[in-house]
């Protein structure tokens, strides 16, 4: 932790990132207009009044920034715990039997999810399932569980065969206490890391799915739809598609940094090189 709060990268990730829910956790108390409320006042470059202007429509951009952020980090975070908790699962539970038909079975159903472009499976799924927000993050999710359970599966294969499990091993303790004592502790690493990188992607899976169009629908405001809609009318402004993309980048530039500051914290090889 010490190492952790050194590290300014870490520290201005943090700041940004923190920055960022707390906008989406206190947009009802912050902003100052609804964001779906329309006004004859648009396209207006930012004042006292609006933060970060208005649209084509007169929506306050800020508000519209905050109660997006809501959707955006909603889908991200939920849709990583998700897919850490199965793919951990699943991949922890074959690499303690590996070598088994089931197992290889699961695994080689993995590798074949991990060819296909997420975007591409996403969109598929989204057009026949729907578009409402808790369709689309059991859909990211179940997109990203294969990197989950790959990379469980083969840490857990390196760790399983170390001295201290097979001694665990060798005085009778129970699979379930030799997984929770010594394979989760020794894999958390790698997971914590790529928690942080699909966190980043469902956001960037959203924002996609939402620029064209299979987003979440009105009157639910994100970050990507904010994006689909002020493109058209580029030649009228440019701040109303600048604030989304920005907050989407920064946002997963934030959890990208703090992934690898976890990784060099976490990692034992990585901490003894430094």
């Amino acid at each position: 932790m010490i190492r952790f709060l050194k590290d300014w990268k870490a520290l201005l990730a943090l700041v940004v990132l923190l920055t960022v829910v707390s906008l989406a956790v206190l947009a009802p108390a912050i902003v100052k207009h609804p964001p779906n409320q329309m006004r004859t006042e648009r396209m207006l470059s930012p004042r006292a009044e609006w933060w970060f202007g208005t649209d084509i429509w007169g929506r306050d951009v800020f508000s519209r920034i905050c109660y997006g952020g809501r959707t955006s980090l909603l889908a991200g975070v939920l849709t990583a715990s998700a897919a850490l908790l199965i793919g951990g699962i699943l991949g922890m539970s074959c690499g303690m039997r590996a070598g088994r038909l089931w197992d290889t079975i699961v695994m080689r159903l993995m590798d074949v999810l991990l060819s296909f472009p997420t975007m591409v499976l996403a969109v598929l799924a989204v057009a026949f399932v729907g578009n409402s927000l808790p369709v689309l993050i059991a859909v990211i999710a179940a997109m990203e569980v294969p990197q989950f359970a790959r990379i469980a599966y083969n840490s857990t294969r390196a760790v399983k065969e170390l001295d201290f499990v097979l001694a665990d091993r060798a005085i009778g303790a129970s699979t379930v206490r030799i997984a929770m004592r010594d394979i989760v502790p020794a894999i958390f690493a790698p997971l914590v890391v790529q928690f942080s990188l699909s966190a980043g992607h469902a956001i960037l899976v959203e924002a996609g799915l939402s620029f064209v169009g299979l987003g979440p629908a009105p009157p639910t405001v994100s970050w990507g739809q904010m994006i689909r809609q002020a493109i058209d009318y580029l030649s009228l402004g440019w701040l109303p598609i600048l604030w989304p993309s920005l907050f989407i980048s920064l946002t997963i530039l934030a959890l990208n940094v703090l992934g690898d500051v976890l990784r060099d914290n976490l990692d034992p090889t990585l901490r003894t090189r430094a």
